[in-house]
C-alpha cells in the first residue's frame, strides 16, 4: 500500500450555486479558502455533499481545478469522482488527475446494486486506471449497497492505491471489523459527524465531515484532544456539539448546511432539484441551534 496522509479533518464541500443555480466558482474558492483556514485538513470536492448527481462532469472539472489552484499544496483535494458507472468513474478520475488532485474517493456503485465481486472489481478497474490514492466511500443508505469489511481488506490488500474508506454505515460492529481486517496504516474516516468521536475509539483516523463547514475548529479541538489523550476534553466537546451534529441533518443533506452557510453570510446559494431549499422552520432550528453555540 502507497503511503499517504490525508490528515484528520476533511470537510466534504458543499458546490456554491449562483441564484440561476448554475456553479458559482469564485464563491467556490472563497469557501475552499474559508475552511483551510478554519481547520481542514483537506477538502472532498463534488462528494454528496457536492450534490454530486446534478453536477455534469465539465462543472465537476471545473470544481476540480477551481480548489486546486486555490488550496493546492496547503490542503489535500480530493476529487468525488465514483458513480454508478464504470467507465464514467474512470474517466472523470483520469481527469481529476490531469487538473492536481492529490487523491479521489469513490462510492459505492449506486442503483444498479452490484454483488461484493461486482464491488471488488469496480474498485480495483478505476484504481488501476490512476496513480492517485484512493478514498472508498461505503453509504447503504443513498446507494442501497454495504461494502462489506471482508471486500474492503482484500482491495487493501491487492490495490495498492487503495488506502482509505470513508465509513457511512452507522455500525460500529462494523468499524469494528474493518479496524480488525484492515492494515494499520489503512485509514478509515467517520461519514458521519456524530460517530467521529465513537469511531476514532475503534482506531479511525478521523472524519469527512459536513459540520466542519461551520464548526471547523471546533471538530479539529475535539479530534487533537482526542489523539493526545485527553478523552475527557474530547468527550465533553462532543457533548456540546451534538445538538448541532444532529441539527444539521434535520433534513436531506446538504439542505440544512447550505442554510447554515448562507446565515453565516457565506453565499453558497441554493440546491438543485431534486432537491428543495430548507423551509422556515427548518432554517429557524438550523439557526437556533448554531446561536446557542456562538457560531452565529
Amino acid at each position: 500500500m502507497i503511503a499517504v496522509d490525508f490528515g484528520r479533518l476533511l470537510t466534504a464541500m458543499v458546490t456554491p450555486f449562483n441564484t440561476d443555480l448554475s456553479v458559482n466558482l469564485t464563491q467556490t474558492r472563497k469557501l475552499a479558502k474559508y475552511l483551510v483556514e478554519n481547520g481542514s485538513d483537506g477538502l472532498v470536492v463534488c462528494g454528496t455533499t457536492g450534490e454530486s448527481p446534478t453536477l455534469s462532469k465539465e462543472e465537476k472539472i471545473s470544481l476540480f481545478k477551481a480548489v486546486v489552484e486555490e488550496v493546492g499544496g496547503k490542503a489535500a483535494v480530493i476529487a468525488g469522482t465514483g458513480s454508478y458507472d464504470t467507465a464514467s468513474s474512470i474517466a472523470l478520475t483520469k481527469e481529476a488527475e490531469k487538473v492536481g488532485c492529490d487523491g479521489v474517493m469513490l462510492v459505492a456503485p449506486y442503483y444498479n446494486k452490484p454483488s461484493q465481486e461486482g464491488l471488488y472489481r469496480h474498485f480495483r478497474t478505476v484504481a488501476e486506471s490512476t496513480s492517485l490514492p484512493i478514498i472508498l466511500y461505503n453509504i447503504p443508505g443513498r446507494t442501497g449497497i454495504n461494502v462489506l469489511p471482508a471486500t474492503v481488506a482484500r482491495l487493501a490488500a491487492d490495490v495498492p492505491n487503495i488506502v482509505a474508506i470513508k465509513e457511512s454505515a452507522g455500525n460500529m460492529d462494523q468499524v469494528s471489523e474493518l479496524r480488525r481486517v484492515l492494515p494499520e496504516d489503512f485509514a478509515i474516516y467517520s461519514g458521519d459527524d456524530s460517530m467521529t468521536l465513537p469511531m476514532l475509539s475503534l482506531g479511525a483516523k478521523g472524519i469527512i465531515s459536513v459540520v466542519s463547514h461551520v464548526a471547523g475548529r471546533q471538530i479539529k479541538e475535539m479530534i487533537d484532544a482526542y489523539t493526545s489523550g485527553n478523552t475527557t476534553l474530547a468527550a465533553n466537546l462532543h457533548k456540546r456539539l451534538y445538538p448541532l451534529f444532529k441539527g444539521l441533518f434535520i433534513t436531506t443533506n446538504p439542505v440544512p448546511v447550505k442554510a447554515a452557510l448562507n446565515l453565516k453570510g457565506i453565499a453558497v446559494g441554493g440546491v438543485r432539484l431534486p432537491l428543495v431549499e430548507a423551509t422556515a422552520g427548518e432554517i429557524e432550528s438550523v439557526k437556533s441551534v448554531m446561536t446557542s453555540l456562538e457560531l452565529l
